[in-house]
């Protein structure tokens, strides 16, 4: 996992949508899905639910994390950006 990963995470998270999460992160649509999927196949798990919509974490393999734990993300997130 890189930082750029978890930036695009957050992004899809916070926003329940890959082409407005891409949009936010300045990156086409397919980069950050595509960054996704690298990253869902080096942990072997599916982090969201694409079939839903919006979309949402896949709960059989994520554990949500907290608002609080959320807030550090991005914190830690702003300071090495």
């Amino acid at each position: 996992m890189n930082i750029q990963q978890l930036e695009y995470i957050l992004a899809v998270d916070t926003y329940r949508h890959f082409a407005k999460a891409a949009e936010h992160c300045r990156v086409t649509q397919p980069t950050l899905s595509m960054m996704i999927q690298k990253l869902e196949d080096e942990l072997g798990i599916k982090l969201f639910d694409r079939n839903l919509q919006p979309f949402a974490p896949h709960l059989p393999d994520v554990r949500l994390l907290s608002k609080r734990e959320m807030s550090s993300i991005r914190l830690l997130l702003s300071k090495i950006s």
